[in-house]
């Protein structure tokens, strides 16, 4: 039989190595940077663009979309293409994944230190990156089926089913998630409320780390490791059991970022039981790559990529333990809003992700530069270095949240808490955070160097941009199953029903868990009591979201004791059911804010905001003087409130046509609050003198950002009776 020469395409792929490298130098740095505001808080102050608030989903996102994103398309289009035994089918999609994918992260770099942010995690881009997201992705997948849809290599390598499971179901979480009714050119409502959002929320949230920071490093680690390893992969059967179980139970899984909260019990359990189930198929996956490498430790040890795909498995190895394990309900009530979860989080991203990556590009680069490793030995210096850089940043961050979980729960023999003051767990954890500092910098230090290193094996090469290579066209046979052939054989040359059943595995957990949210009346109890926001605390919730306040403070008291005792009575479902977004929070910094209205002054707000530490002896909260300082934006308060009537908020005509009224009057009465306070009274009246005096526009404080945000803070937690809780100092 004749071969067919062709030629593979290594310049995306080149362009995409270029990109993980830069982008992920960039989002480590942001990351290092808020490490260090732990440390010192006011380390940008003044500077709103700066701030911890604003600054953390960009690290967010720029370490997962940017550099692991990133990482992801130049894997799978180098394997992509030697699997399938053809170049990806158009050049051109090729190139616009790669430059849309770039324009979106250069949207998300400017936008989320602005303040234009959805407040959901892993999906804080606003609408129209939403938009094209979704384009791009789709473009893509089309690359991807069309590429298998031309291929000469009849059956599709394991590697390639993960890929197709990770084109469909990222699209449709990002489809679902995104459901939001624009507002103005960047700002937008979630479709969704309270415990629906939520729900929604940490469905998507958690399996945007399964499917996107998971199922496509398996695909690649499917691929990768046998090629470092020249060796094949231990085994095919567990391959099969790995794929399927693993897409279907991982969809299940989302409730348990959720426990203790007011989402239904049902809807917990179901979280729980399948996240206790998503062990076998997770360690199925790493011993399937591990064992790979029988016969190969002698190469493990002198060999740097091998080095960081062994410990890259492990570390996936190590979080999804952990991760069933924080699944129980008892470990969960531990670790939930702790330190904790930071550990767990970063193990798999500088583990698994961040080291599969390196070591994944270390094997490329030679090969598409057609020369050898320019230093082996700076590959193993940046391992090792690495290595003790995830130890030193993760084993602290263990430590902490037990620390905080234990003191958080402590009574005294009288039944009071031991430590009622919530910055005294915040003094007693501030070691770990200066050994957390240091383990992302020497983590850092050593992706430096590897990028140092790959820059020099490029240099020393020789650049080919298009690969020659040769196979024997497809044959046609019988798309029937033969007497002879396993089912799964057979399904592996039949893309389109392997896709088809890969997508009913994934959507049904989803539909079980989501329809009844939307669909059952009395899914979550009505309070009468609940009344919607007024103007002013509307536009101060989207100040708080504006500036990231939920990534510090969660606004979701559980039924436990200490919490009861501190923050005042738990959480109900019908006290969110006009929230768009859901603030509920995934990690206490500071302490809860659900119950925070009406427990201090006006004033103490203003200087909280001013200064922290004049309030809060020892607060690691950064200043927000910004927010004094700059004129609350009423212009479109009113389209606001119609588009919360048209998500189902009960605003009448009457007060929508009344707003600005409402929050002058509301602003008034805050402002004459604050007037009560001496010292304010004089320097806002020395304010109003200068300005007069300098022909300046003064801006009157009911009319200033930081008056809506108090407003919205003194509201919360009032449309119910609660207990009174002890004190909850601010951090």
């Amino acid at each position: 039989m004749e071969l067919q020469k062709f030629y593979y395409d290594n310049k995306i792929v080149s362009k995409f190595i270029i990109a993980t490298l830069f982008w992920g130098i960039i989002g480590m740095t942001v990351g290092l940077l808020l490490a260090f505001m732990f440390l010192f808080p006011n380390l940008t102050d003044g500077i709103s663009w700066l701030s911890f608030g604003r600054l953390r989903p960009l690290h967010t996102n720029a370490v997962i979309f940017a550099f692991v994103g990133n990482a992801i398309f130049a894997g799978v289009y180098y394997s992509t293409q030697r699997l399938l035994k053809a170049r990806m089918w158009k050049d051109w999609l090729s190139s616009l994944n790669f430059w849309g994918w770039q324009a979106i992260i250069v949207g998300a770099a400017i936008t989320l230190p602005l303040g234009y942010t959805t407040s959901k995690e892993y999906a804080e881009l606003e609408w129209p990156f939403d938009i094209a997201i979704a384009l791009i992705w789709v473009a893509f997948g089309a690359n991807l089926i069309g590429t298998i849809l031309k291929r000469r290599q009849r059956h599709l390598y394991v590697a390639i089913w993960f890929y197709l499971a990770t084109f469909v179901t990222v699209a449709v979480l990002h489809i679902v998630n995104s459901m939001e009714l624009p507002v103005s050119a960047l700002k937008s409502y979630s479709a969704y409320a309270g415990v629906q959002d939520a729900l929604v929320q940490w469905w998507y949230g958690h399996n945007a780390v399964a499917f996107f920071l998971t199922t496509p490093f398996l695909g690649l680690m499917y691929y990768f490791v046998p090629k470092a390893a020249n060796r094949p992969v231990y085994s095919y059967r567990l391959s099969i059991v790995h794929f399927w179980s693993l897409i279907f139970i991982y969809i299940w899984a989302g409730p348990h970022h959720l426990l203790y909260s007011a989402l239904p019990d049902w809807a917990q359990n179901l979280g729980v039981a399948f996240s206790i189930m998503l062990l076998a198929p997770s360690w199925g996956g790493m011993i399937n790559g591990l064992l790979t490498l029988r016969g190969a430790w002698d190469k493990v040890r002198t060999d740097p990529t091998l080095k960081f795909m062994v410990v890259a498995i492990t570390g996936y190895g190590m979080a999804t333990f952990e991760g069933p394990l924080l699944s129980l309900k008892n470990v969960n009530a531990i670790a939930h809003f702790s330190d904790w979860i930071i550990a767990h989080v970063h193990v798999g991203a500088l583990a698994w992700n961040g080291f599969f990556t390196f070591g994944m590009i270390y094997w490329m680069a030679p090969k598409l530069f057609k020369t050898k490793l320019w230093s082996t030995g700076l590959a193993n210096v940046h391992f090792w270095i690495g290595t003790l850089g995830i130890i030193l940043y993760a084993l602290p961050l263990y430590v902490a949240g037990f620390v905080q979980a234990s003191m958080w729960k402590q009574f005294n023999p009288d039944g009071t808490l031991t430590y009622g003051n919530f910055l005294e767990t915040v003094t007693q954890i501030m070691p770990m955070y200066w050994m957390r500092a240091i383990g992302g910098t020497l983590f850092i230090t050593g992706a430096l160097i590897g990028v140092y290193n790959i820059i020099m094996t490029a240099r020393s090469g020789s650049k080919v941009t298009d690969e020659l290579a040769e196979a024997a066209p497809l044959q046609k046979v019988t798309q029937k199953r033969t007497n002879k052939e396993a089912y799964h054989t057979w399904l592996e040359r039949r893309p389109v029903k392997l896709t088809i059943f890969a997508t009913i595995a994934i959507l049904i957990g989803g539909m079980v868990q989501i329809i009844p949210s939307l669909i059952v009346d009395d899914y979550i109890p009505v309070i009468s009591s609940v009344k919607p926001y007024s103007p002013l605390e509307l536009e101060g919730r989207d100040i708080y979201i504006r500036e990231g306040c939920v990534g510090c403070h969660s606004q979701m008291v559980r039924p436990f004791r200490s919490e009861v005792e501190r923050y005042g009575e738990y959480s109900k479902a019908g006290e969110y059911v006009y929230d768009h977004p859901f603030l509920w929070g995934s990690k206490r910094t500071g302490p809860d804010l659900m119950r925070i209205g009406g427990k201090y002054s006006d004033n103490w707000h203003l200087n909280h905001f001013y200064d922290p530490q004049s309030t809060s002896s020892g607060s690691i909260m950064p200043s927000y003087k910004w927010l004094i300082k700059n004129a609350l934006d009423k212009d479109l308060t009113e389209t606001k409130m119609e588009a919360m009537v048209t998500l189902g908020v009960p605003y009448t005509e009457e007060e929508i046509a009344r707003a600005q009224e409402w929050m002058d009057e509301q602003g008034t009465q805050i402002e004459k609050n604050l007037y009560s306070d001496p010292d304010f009274a004089k320097t806002y009246e020395a304010d109003k003198q200068y300005a007069k005096e300098n022909g300046e526009a003064f801006i009157e404080m009911r009319n200033r950002e930081v008056v809506a945000v108090i407003a919205y803070l003194q509201r919360l937690g009032t449309d119910i009776k609660i207990k009174n809780a002890g004190d909850t100092a601010l951090k």
